[in-house]
């Protein structure tokens, strides 16, 4: 007999069953495209490479993700949409592009709840999500935005779908702890004039004046407090960091597709 898929008792008759492999095992890239541009294509590029070469023990050739880019972009008629990279595998590597709209970064900062949690193998955007979606809507029934981890020995890490990072004065701080280093906090790094990667316990929470998310989404998404066990530290707008950081994104053009 061959693979087939039931939804709800009715067979799938359209959808290749081997298209759940890419749900199941794989990794993948979100990219923001404006204009035909992402910010940090190349970073894009070397993850789908390195990860493919972990993952599946084969390599990933950046022309041939930009070939489905394109392709992507030609099918949706415009430079303005969102796209995910799944990859794959049966005997060979499989790319799934889903095209959809663009995404506009969010405006209001976010209230944060944390959890002790560590993601396995946090270096590879791999397709294990549901401890991301289980964490956020725990902070989301018991009324805040999203969910930030931290490890055993309290330090903060990542949020759900974001990378995490601080400021003091104009200084910019991202957590050491294991994390997925994103494409573009990578992008906020290559811009900035220096910063600093060191641990970050909840206890020292108090102690910055702002903090923010990064994704391919938000390059810069505010946090207005992050509560822990032992209580909540707010922070207010702090233009001084955020002009730091929004000249850091300046610095560094977007790359055609």
């Amino acid at each position: 007999m061959n693979d087939a898929l039931l939804l709800n008792g009715e067979p799938l008759l359209t959808i290749d069953p081997e298209l759940l492999r890419a749900t199941s095992y794989g990794h993948f890239s979100s990219l923001q495209v404006r204009d035909g541009r992402v910010d940090g294509l190349d970073l894009h590029f070397e993850r789908l490479d390195r990860s493919s070469r972990e993952v599946f023990g084969l390599p990933l050739a950046a022309d041939r993700v930009r070939a489905d880019l394109r392709a992507a972009l030609d099918h949706a008629g415009t430079g303005d949409l969102s796209l995910r990279v799944n990859v794959f595998a049966t005997t060979e590597l499989q790319l799934l592009v889903r095209v959809s709209p663009p995404v506009d970064p969010g405006t209001q900062p976010v209230r944060l709840r944390a959890f002790r949690h560590e993601r396995a193998v946090p270096h590879l955007k791999h397709t294990g999500t549901f401890d991301l979606i289980y964490y956020g809507r725990q902070a989301e029934l018991a009324g805040y935005d999203d969910a930030v981890f931290h490890t055993a020995s309290g330090e903060i890490s990542e949020a759900s779908i974001w990378n995490i990072c601080f400021a003091r004065g104009t200084s910019i701080v991202f957590p050491s702890a294991p994390v997925l280093p994103g494409i573009r906090q990578q992008v906020l790094q290559r811009g900035l004039d220096t910063y600093t990667t060191t641990s970050v316990p909840l206890t020292d929470l108090p102690t910055y004046d702002a903090a923010y998310l990064t994704n391919s989404i938000d390059p810069a998404l505010p946090v207005a407090a992050i509560t822990t066990d032992q209580g909540t530290t707010t922070y207010g707008e702090h233009a001084v960091s955020a002009a730091v950081i929004a000249k850091a994104y300046e610095a560094v053009p977007a790359q055609e597709i």
